[in-house]
């Protein structure tokens, strides 16, 4: 046991010792901005690369998206590690642990540039290897993502392994999609991700569109196509490799010899079928139709092919429309489509890419963007224009002058009204930033190769800047701009830095391909957070608490692989609700574990309702009674809010494990996850034990007296309160509706947890509600009952009455109006 306990320093000693700034002070740049809500300083020193430039909104925007990176990031389980989810909650809609395969490759893209790559490759292979993880239910580029990880990291054993993987989602989206006659993949444009564009309005289904031969996927397919290849000529499978290669070469050239319209100078989409409203098959967009002849229909995604760069020289004309506001430019663009566009419109909500700005395809412009700059001599655009686009999308990034992005924004006004969704697409995580920085300003390019290519877009008049502390092919690489000399004292001009030595300078800014050894870096061994539990069917582990939380903030966020410390939208349990100056709260595994760490995420939030706690102490569960556990260390010493407290223990086995809290006076407690961190994935947990919940589908019988024909009775109590398994009695006919449990035998109970959902349109808490026991010849209501609160809100309500002894309970609602129904996600009764 102490030597698991002391390897398991050692990693933290590893990690914290390993990564000596080379250039920058780290503390210093993060202290620069007031915007934090992760304030967990150890954990950016360890994991991102710094960045400092003479543009402090770049900079700004550069801490926050990684920031906004550890909002997203979601821990999935011991097996299978980390993903990323696209939106700040989890909709009914996403995969496994809610990611969305539709940002994939913009988030891989920027996941590439953490200092461990377990981050990327966990993501990379949650897509193939986690069922329900939908790599195929949008278009996007994940293979290629795959490519660009190999490029950073140069990690071979973790590309080999996946390829055969790749291999065969690509042969999917060949049976899926691909149209041998044509040579070319298609599909509609709400499946890109951009529904309701000028394509899919003159369609009879206006949101998602009709099947076309989009710049998009065939891009995606393209690049996809060849990073197999690549990864095949990696492993020595010659034949395969040049298979693909003739897949990526039969997409391009189809692809240029018919989307191309030499005429406006532009890539389109080409309609696959003959639609409503005189569209012919294999006409472009306005070529046939109500506005045939049209010289517009420009589209964003017509520059999406350099993302990749995969067009020939020849086609660089399409990048004149960019900077033209008669065309895409705009302060807080570019625009979906071209200004004057018949079709062109901003919607004043979400969600419509006919005129909006989107994070998402400014993301793909700006990658074309720079791109094109460096790779073709014939380009329109210069590196001031990239500068531009960037600092504005910089900008963008932006609400009441606060870091912020959501779905889409007002290209005129930067405004996110109407596109932000409350408790929803907040912090977005649906594009790239960090890699256009990376990549397009710094110009670090990775290279498959034994070297880097470092190309700087910066602006004429900068006098410094320094990109410190990449990771890059087992090495740790630095670039730096300092014109005198003065700023880092590192010399004058470029220098480019590995390992803390400097292996290239030139006195002015420019190209160069400089020889990179790859390091065989052994990453330390794996941990296991064991706390987690986003399995739908597995009761334990299981979170519980002293008191179980009011709305939004339940005892099962304690749990789900999540952090983040907003307000609204929330991830965390409180105390609210609850006067005790004591509490604690913890989680049950089912079975006896080993756990060398544990993690605790106190609130601290901005209103001072809820702090972090005075003090605090972990305790384990040992022959049955709590007993304190032995702590090696603390990080940091006193309880903080908005970062990891981090408590290295002297490794114990244990069924449970808890932490009590002393709050502050006049204030609540609060903690968005706690974790317990093992060297071993774990012992198998029971899916279920001795529940002491009623209501858990195997203590009791679920009826209720109508369900909507959108939703049904399976997850009401599951015991998992999982708002995307619910129960509705939207349209009922009735001015109130039960929902009831029969026991498997009686039961004594007087408590009642309650989750109301509220989709904010047809399904809201109810007016009031009721609580009813069978006394053996009818229902009769429970006496000395007490709401809290007093009136229904969504998420948890606590309802307690005068205990009594019965075979059945119901719960009896009074939906708020005719149009306005009740709904449920959960039942729990004690």
């Amino acid at each position: 046991m102490i030597v698991r306990t002391t390897i398991f320093l050692l990693l933290t000693f590893f990690l914290s010792s390993s990564l000596k700034s080379q250039v920058l002070d780290q503390q210093k740049m993060l202290d620069r901005f007031d915007f934090w809500h992760n304030k967990d300083w150890t954990w950016y020193r360890e994991n991102i690369p710094f960045l400092e430039t003479p543009d402090s909104d770049i900079d700004m925007t550069w801490y926050y998206r990684w920031e906004l990176i550890t909002d997203h990031m979601a821990y999935g389980s011991p097996k299978d590690g980390y993903a990323f989810t696209e939106f700040i909650d989890r909709p009914w809609w996403s995969g496994t642990y809610g990611a969305i395969s539709c940002a994939a490759g913009h988030q891989l893209y920027d996941l590439r540039w953490f200092r461990d790559p377990k981050y990327a490759t966990d993501y990379a292979g949650y897509f193939f290897n986690v069922p329900g993880a939908q790599p195929r239910n949008y278009s996007t580029w994940i293979a290629d993502g795959v490519w660009q990880i190999y490029k950073t990291y140069h990690d071979a054993s973790f590309a080999k392994n996946l390829l055969p993987k790749l291999e065969e989602n690509y042969k999917g989206w060949e049976t899926e999609h691909y149209v041998p006659g044509e040579g070319m993949f298609a599909w509609d444009g709400m499946h890109d991700g951009m529904e309701t564009n000028i394509n899919s309005r003159q369609t009879k289904n206006w949101f998602s569109g009709a099947p076309g031969y989009r710049p998009t996927l065939n891009s995606y397919m393209w690049a996809d196509a060849n990073a197999i290849a690549n990864l095949n000529g990696l492993s020595g499978n010659i034949q395969i490799r040049d298979l693909f290669s003739r897949k990526a070469d039969t997409i391009k050239q189809n692809f240029q010899a018919k989307c191309w319209d030499p005429k406006r100078n532009f890539f389109f989409q080409r309609f696959q079928n003959d639609e409503e409203g005189g569209i012919k098959a294999n006409t472009l967009t306005y070529e046939t139709g109500k506005y045939a002849g049209s010289i517009h229909g420009r589209e964003e995604i017509g520059f999406v092919p350099w993302y990749f760069n995969m067009p020939d020289e020849g086609f660089e004309s399409a990048w004149q429309f960019l900077m033209d506001s008669s065309y895409f430019f705009s302060q807080y663009g570019p625009t979906t489509v071209e200004r004057n566009d018949p079709l062109f419109n901003v919607a004043k909500n979400c969600c419509a890419w006919s005129g909006n700005a989107w994070p998402y395809a400014t993301s793909q412009t700006l990658k074309g963007m720079a791109n094109l700059i460096k790779n073709y001599p014939k380009s329109p655009l210069t590196k001031d224009d990239y500068f531009l686009q960037l600092k504005i999308f910089s900008l963008t990034h932006r609400k009441d002058g606060e870091p912020y992005i959501a779905e889409t924004n007002n290209p005129f006004t930067g405004s996110w009204s109407g596109h932000d969704h409350e408790n929803h697409s907040e912090h977005y995580f649906h594009s790239s930033y960090i890699d256009l920085v990376i990549t397009g300003l710094i110009g670090l390019e990775p290279m498959a190769s034994d070297s880097v290519d470092i190309n700087p877009l910066i602006p004429n008049d900068w006098d410094y800047f320094a990109l410190d502390n990449v990771a890059y092919h087992g090495n740790t690489l630095s670039v730096v701009w300092d014109k005198s000399g003065a700023k880092y004292h590192k010399g004058k001009g470029l220098s480019v830095w590995i390992n803390g030595k400097r292996i290239a300078t030139s006195p002015v800014i420019k190209r160069m391909v400089l020889p990179v050894k790859t390091m065989v870096k052994k990453m330390p061994p794996r941990t296991y957070n064991l706390a987690v539990n986003n399995n739908p069917v597995k009761y334990y582990p299981r979170a519980f608490a002293s008191f179980p939380g009011l709305g939004s903030d339940t005892y099962l966020k304690l749990n789900d692989g999540q952090f983040f410390y907003y307000i609204s939208p929330a991830n965390r349990w409180t105390t609210t609700g609850n006067n005790s100056l004591t509490a604690f709260a913890g989680i049950d595994f089912g079975s006896e574990q080993s756990i060398n760490q544990v993690k605790i995420y106190f609130i601290d939030d901005a209103t001072g309702k809820v702090k972090k706690p005075k003090s605090y102490r972990v305790e384990f569960w040992k022959n049955n009674q709590w007993q304190p556990i032995t702590e090696l260390s603390r990080n940091p010493l006193k309880p903080e809010g908005g970062r990891s407290n981090t408590v290295n223990i002297l490794e114990v086995k244990t069924s449970k494990i808890r932490v009590v809290l002393t709050l502050q006076n006049g204030a609540h407690a609060g903690i968005s996850e706690i974790e317990t961190w093992s060297s071993a994935m774990g012992n198998a947990m029971p899916e279920s034990g001795d529940v002491k919940n009623a209501a858990y589908f195997k203590n009791a019988t679920c009826k209720i007296s109508f369900t909507s024909s959108f939703d049904d009775i399976a997850g009401i109590n599951d015991g998992l309160a999982n708002p995307t398994k619910r129960w509705t009695a939207f349209e009922s006919p009735n001015a109130s509706d039960w929902v009831s449990f029969t026991f498997d035998k009686e039961k004594k109970v007087s408590e009642v947890y309650l989750y109301f959902y509220n989709d904010k349109n047809g399904v809201q808490p109810p007016a009031d509600y009721q609580v009813e026991y069978w006394d053996g010849g009818k229902w009769s209501a429970v006496k000395s009952i007490q709401k809290m609160p007093a009136q229904p809100i969504a998420n948890l309500n606590i309802c307690s009455f005068s205990p009594v002894s019965t075979t059945a309970l119901r719960v009896v609602v009074t939906h708020q109006s005719k149009k306005i129904f009740t709904g449920l996600y959960e039942v729990e009764i004690y």
